[in-house]
This record gives C-alpha cells, sequence and structure tokens, in this order.
C-alpha cells in the first residue's frame, strides 16, 4: 500500500517536473534573454561576495584572502571601539533619514500635481525638465554648486548687493547636511515622479468620471481614488528605501565635502574608502560594509514585515 502511494507521488512530480520543462521550452526565447542578466549578476555580484571573509581575517596582500590569518570577530571590535566610526555611523543616519523624510514625499507631490495639468505638451515638457538632473554627474553638480556657492559665487554676490553678510555654504558644519538633501532632491526627484506617474496611468478612468458625476472637486479625487490606487508603489518604493537606509551616497558626498565639513559630512562610505584604498585597512573596512549590509538586510524585511501586517503590500 505504502509502496503504490511512494509509485504515484513519484509519477506525479515526474509528471509536473515534465510539464514545467515543457513551459520552459515554449518560452524559451524570453530565457535565453535572461541569460546575461543572470551572467552579470553572478559574476560582478555573488561571484565577489566570497570576499567577505576578508572582514574575519588580518588581511596581508603577499598571502593573499585564503592565506591570510583568520581573527575572528577582532576587526568588529576595532571598529565597535571607534568613536569615529559611530561619529559616520551618524551622520549617515541623520542625512538618509532627512532624505527619506524630506525627499520621499516630492516625486508623489509632483506626479500629483503633473497629472493634473490639461495640456499634454506642458506635461511632457516639465517631465523632461525635472528628469534632466538625473542623467548629470554629481561631478558637474558639485562644480555648479561650487560656482554658485562660494564665496565669490553667485548666491554670496547677490546677497554682498543687498547688504547682507555671505554664507560660507560649502565650509558651514549647519549649511552642509541641508544642502546634501535639497541637492539630492533636486537631482533625484524626477526619476520617482516617472514611476508614480506610470502607476496613475493604470488607473481606471471609469472611477474618475463616477466621481466627477457624484460632484467630487479634483482635490477629492485626487484624495479619494489617485492617491489609494499608488499606495502599492508608494509601499514598495518606500520599503526600498528603508533597505537602503545606511547605504550613503558616496558619488555625492566625495565630491561636496571637506576637511572642515567631517563632523557633520563624513559619511560611512567615505569613511570606507579612506580606510581600505586610502589606508590598506582593506579588512576593516569590509567588516564595515558587512556591519551596514546587515543592518539594511535587516531594514529591509522588518519594513516589509511592518508593511504587510498594515494590510499593505511587499517586495515578496
Amino acid at each position: 500500500m505504502f509502496g503504490t502511494k511512494a509509485v504515484k507521488k513519484e509519477k506525479q512530480v515526474k509528471k509536473s517536473r515534465s510539464e514545467v520543462l515543457k513551459k520552459m521550452y515554449g518560452y524559451r526565447e524570453i530565457y535565453i534573454m535572461l541569460i546575461p542578466a543572470f551572467l552579470y549578476y553572478f559574476i560582478f555580484c555573488y561571484g565577489p561576495m566570497y570576499g567577505v571573509i576578508l572582514a574575519f581575517k588580518d588581511y596581508w596582500a603577499s598571502k593573499g584572502i585564503w592565506g591570510s590569518p583568520w581573527v575572528g570577530l577582532a576587526n568588529f571590535k576595532e571598529i565597535f571601539a571607534s568613536a569615529k566610526f559611530w561619529q559616520v555611523f551618524r551622520n549617515t543616519l541623520i542625512i538618509n533619514i532627512g532624505r527619506l523624510i524630506f525627499g520621499f514625499p516630492v516625486p508623489i507631490i509632483l506626479s500629483l500635481l503633473i497629472n493634473e495639468m490639461g495640456s499634454m505638451k506642458y506635461k511632457r515638457c516639465i517631465q523632461t525638465i525635472i528628469y534632466l538632473p538625473h542623467f548629470i554627474s554629481w561631478v558637474v553638480i558639485s562644480g555648479i554648486l561650487f560656482a554658485l556657492l562660494s564665496n565669490d559665487g553667485m548666491v554670496n554676490s547677490l546677497l554682498a548687493e543687498f547688504g547682507l553678510d555671505k554664507i560660507n555654504f560649502l565650509t558651514s558644519t549647519k549649511a552642509f547636511r541641508p544642502l546634501v538633501i535639497i541637492s539630492d532632491i533636486w537631482k533625484e526627484m524626477g526619476w520617482g515622479t516617472i514611476i508614480y506617474l506610470a502607476a496613475i496611468s493604470g488607473i481606471s478612468q471609469d472611477m474618475y468620471e463616477a466621481a466627477e458625476i457624484d460632484g467630487a472637486n479634483r482635490f477629492k479625487r485626487i484624495i479619494y481614488i489617485t492617491l489609494p490606487s499608488i499606495v502599492p508603489t508608494i509601499s514598495v518604493l518606500l520599503i526600498m528605501k528603508l533597505g537602503g537606509l545606511m547605504a550613503g551616497s558616496f558619488d555625492q558626498i566625495f565630491n561636496l565635502y571637506n576637511e572642515a565639513v567631517y563632523e557633520v559630512g563624513d559619511i560611512i562610505d567615505t569613511y570606507n574608502y579612506r580606510t581600505g584604498l586610502t589606508q590598506g585597512r582593506f579588512a576593516t573596512a569590509t567588516a564595515v560594509g558587512l556591519f551596514l549590509n546587515l543592518i539594511n538586510m535587516i531594514m529591509l524585511i522588518a519594513s516589509d514585515k511592518s508593511s504587510k501586517a498594515m494590510g499593505g503590500s511587499g517586495l515578496y
């Protein structure tokens, strides 16, 4: 009896496996197109992951990764005992929370405003204008900011013309963080706007027409139709933002900061750059990166579970 059941189960497994293989063969062109993407992630993302063992070793370049002696958690004890590490940790957290609070709602608001515009010509024009900064390198943007905000720049020249005192924007510890957050919002808000506008375009027009017949004005249609319809998109993007809460923008900070603002502007990415590449302490830098990736993973899972618990959508 038990032998018969086992045989039947084995036949069912073989049948389902055969059906899966037939379906895969039917979509073979799509799977072939996926091969370059799989190779990219395997070679450049998963392949180098063996290097995380550096975090548990006393690395010597002459001995290589595998030949270097194991030191257990010594590298982690070193970074946790460092006051500098906790300073850059705090800076990273403050800057990224500022980006999240002030920057995350901006694309949502912009997409709602653009969607309410009647002229398609102006819609496309505004979309193009706000999306262009996304393609500009931080090297170029930092050059523009230096030209505008330096002591002899346009902003300080205008302040002097009105009889006001000049402000050292680039060396002021009070002005640096707002400068980082505002410039990041200006550069990336167009990308988020496109995502939300794509979500809004999928909303059925019948809902808007029915609401208009019921006497709902534009504001009420936004509140009761548009916003609830794009909540799943907002949830997914928020989860992804929270999952990268400890990942700073190295390009931006590296091109904008200087020694005068290290106290408030030095983040973990720039700290790792100096520790690993400049000072040659590769094991310590790897330990810092591993610790932060662990925090990001915990934040990602926790935010995903929280979103699902509140009735929202998650990543998986």
